[in-house]
């Protein structure tokens, strides 16, 4: 049975999650009315790097100064003093994976208070607040407090602040999905915006009206049940299983084993969690097909690389950052340069592919989907596109009167920098994906694990803290492992370096740009310190998507400087047990100076 597995369950399955069992469709995610709120809680985020991640928010630096222009106010929580904090009026250093305890405490302070009820539209279409106030009435502020490293000082004055303010938002993002409790924060985070009186209202946290709505049908009767990993009985999303057991599902043998794989513009050796038992696993398979433009960490172990035509040879429309941008916008980017000769667009490839493969299929499969294929080479993506604005809300066929003036693709590209459709506007309860039209704030699984989670810390049953938390970085200049080839973006020093606060250093007899060796459980690497007061004590953090010194790829400016790879110590059995994605956040480590010689090699081509 073919499996599937998808970057989702490495950093934002906890929103697909919440939204799914909160609003009854996984791509229902709200997003911050950035431009009209008073008061922004930031909570392990750095959109100033990112530029907004589940947020498309272009020139968001500048966006975040608005704030503060209105005399509001934007706080930070994160163990880092990231890009993003060193702009917010206020930064709260909070333990990584701790981050659940303070959003408990402010749900129970804003219960407690219902000063968010009166005229809260967005509550007076949910259902389960008693549930979800008795859930929580057990985190005390002086427990939150203990455990997050946040004083109670501080998370009173951040419930006040939300209670307050004329408009106020909270946004979450890496730091508080990709670790143990991703699921939680991201429900408990939606659950304080509906209950501070901040949802589906202008400043708060609303949905967008993308012109191509990723959102359509009819509203499910039910949840289909999730099927599970054969391995390790972890469950499915949307059909595709947690990229934390592909490597087990590889290696493990008996009916059902993973022997063929196909990739699309992935490199999980790098971003996947323990990356050297995925690259062991990828080494071992019977056949491996990527369709890439790199020959990179992953892609070296494939027997066929199908490289499809990219950069200025594409035409692209932003079908997911337009559904979670800040202001509804709409824009086509048509090629620059016509493709090379020969070359396939990676949908020209996959058609071909599934053309031949249909061969296979029973005769009544095959001639559906070989009709399927066969329409859809004709439409092209291009004419799905101009289908989908058609039929939009904005479209030229969304209602009798809009066909001389609704939007079409040929309309739209008139506009080669897109158009702007406007603020955000309320849509409950239309746009709730369930039958009822009502917000679920209470969502059984949800309510169980925390009440769990809850009880567990009570009778001290939760694991121990020894060592060194790690938490990840990214940097303006890099996206993911892809940039790192480019010679223009890693000019300068060295950017993979082990962030380490100066109380921590002085411990272990450690100074800037010395060599460190870090080890987890799961492996060890060796980078250079840096010592700063931007990283809070007990903590440090390494950039994702090094580690390019594995020889056999065609990175060569990348191996110039190939840095350590943060993967090589997190591990693949640590995930979020309500979602499946993997925990990155807070994996305990040693770290001690290197006494090794350094040996400088030429590049592995």
């Amino acid at each position: 049975q073919p499996q599937m597995y998808s970057a989702t369950s490495l950093d934002q399955l906890p929103h697909h999650f919440a939204a799914r069992e909160m609003f009854g469709h996984s791509m229902l995610l709200p997003v911050p009315d950035i431009d009209r709120t008073d008061f922004m809680l930031i909570i392990g985020a750095n959109p100033v790097a990112s530029n907004g991640s589940l947020m498309t928010a272009p020139g968001v630096r500048e966006r975040l100064k608005g704030i503060q222009a209105r005399q509001g106010l934007v706080v930070v929580m994160d163990p880092r003093r990231t890009e993003t904090a060193k702009l917010a009026d206020v930064h709260h250093r909070v333990l990584p994976g701790a981050d659940v305890w303070v959003l408990c405490a402010l749900a129970r302070i804003i219960l407690d208070s219902r000063q968010g009820t009166h005229g809260n539209r967005a509550l007076g279409i949910s259902d389960g607040i008693e549930e979800l106030a008795s859930v929580v009435s057990v985190v005390t502020t002086a427990d939150a407090a203990r455990r997050s490293g946040i004083s109670v000082e501080a998370i009173e004055e951040l419930a006040a602040s939300l209670m307050s303010a004329k408009r106020a938002v909270v946004y979450g993002r890496m730091g508080a999905s990709t670790q143990a409790h991703g699921g939680l924060c991201q429900w408990l985070i939606n659950c304080i915006n509906i209950i501070s009186g901040n949802f589906d209202e202008p400043g708060g946290a609303m949905f967008p009206s993308p012109a191509l709505p990723l959102v359509r049908g009819k509203v499910p009767k039910g949840a289909a049940q999730a099927a599970r990993s054969r391995v390790r009985d972890l469950p499915d999303f949307d059909g595709h299983f947690p990229v934390a057991t592909l490597a087990d599902e590889i290696l493990t043998p008996g009916g059902g084993q993973i022997r063929a794989l196909f990739t699309l513009a992935g490199n999980p050796v790098l971003s996947g969690p323990n990356g050297r038992k995925t690259d062991t696993a990828l080494a071992s398979l019977d056949l491996y097909v990527a369709l890439d433009i790199y020959l990179n960490e992953t892609t070296r172990h494939a027997d066929f690389i199908l490289p499809p035509t990219t950069g200025l040879e594409i035409e692209h429309y932003d079908l997911v950052f337009h559904a979670l941008s800040v202001r509804n916008t709409v824009r086509y980017s048509t090629a620059s340069l016509p493709p090379a000769e020969g070359a396939l667009a990676d949908w020209q490839i996959l058609g071909q592919l599934s053309k031949r493969l249909l061969r296979f299929r029973p005769r009544l499969q095959w001639v559906k989907q070989r009709a399927k294929a066969s329409f859809m080479r004709w439409l092209t993506p291009r004419g799905l596109v101009d289908l989908g604005l058609k039929l939009g809300p904005y479209g030229a066929w969304s209602s009798p009167g809009r066909w001389r003036t609704g939007l079409t693709l040929k309309r739209l590209l008139r506009h080669p920098h897109g158009i702007d459709l406007g603020a955000l506007e309320p849509r409950l309860p239309q746009c709730i994906h369930r039958g009822d039209r009502r917000i679920q704030l209470a969502p059984p699984a949800l309510l169980a694990r925390l009440a769990e989670l809850c009880s567990q810390q009570a009778s001290g049953t939760a694991k121990g803290d020894t060592g060194l938390a790690l938490i990840g970085r990214r940097h303006l200049l890099s996206n993911n492992s892809w940039l790192h080839n480019v010679d223009r973006l890693t000019r300068g020093k060295d950017r993979c370096t082990l962030m380490m606060h100066p109380d921590d250093a002085q411990a272990r007899d450690l100074s800037t740009g010395d060599r460190v060796a870090v080890s987890s459980a799961t492996g060890r690497i060796v980078t250079s310190a840096m010592v700063t007061e931007d990283i809070m004590p007990g903590v440090v953090s390494l950039p994702h998507g090094y580690g390019h010194d594995r020889g056999r790829t065609r990175a060569t400016v990348a191996t110039l400087k190939p840095g350590a790879s943060i993967n090589d110590l997190t591990s693949d059995a640590d995930v979020d047990e309500l979602t499946g994605n993997a925990a990155f956040s807070g994996v305990r480590v040693t770290v001690v100076k290197d006494e090794s010689e350094v040996v400088e090699e030429q590049p592995k081509l």
